[in-house]
């Protein structure tokens, strides 16, 4: 098995540079298969929605259904997969980052009743809970 960067997975998504998009592709399709997928994990898929967003400018809907066809990718393994789908819902509905949602996902699987944030954003979901100066 061989793991994934967030730098391949992009260049595979996006081909916008042609030598490192055809080696990502050439190796995914060569190397990765159903029965020896290549791993992706949180870290990487967090980064993975950043720089789209951030570097290519997708659109938050675009990004969810990139991020659903990925965790869909039989040639794929991606560990924590629960927490990878959830939060990707989460984000296709949601106002916050996927990288919140995966963090709000974990601390629940973890048994937290809510993540505290001051992020005023992912603080409206209910997954969250907004700190302010009132609340201490």
């Amino acid at each position: 098995m061989i793991g994934i960067d967030t730098n391949v997975l992009v260049r595979f998504v996006v081909q916008d540079d042609k030598k490192q998009a055809a080696i990502a592709t050439t190796l995914i399709e060569k190397r990765c298969s159903s029965a020896k997928p290549a791993t992706i994990n949180l870290i990487v898929l967090c980064e993975f929605v950043r720089v789209l967003a951030a570097a290519y400018k997708f659109k938050r809907r675009d990004i969810a259904v990139v991020l659903k066809q990925v965790l869909v990718t039989e040639c794929f393994y991606i560990p924590n997969h629960d927490i990878a789908w959830g939060a990707m819902l989460d984000y296709s509905l949601g106002q916050g980052d996927y990288a919140d949602y995966i963090i709000a996902r974990i601390n629940e699987m973890n048994g937290a009743e809510t993540t505290l944030t001051f992020d005023k954003i992912a603080g409206h979901d209910k997954r969250f809970t907004l700190l302010s100066e009132q609340s201490v």
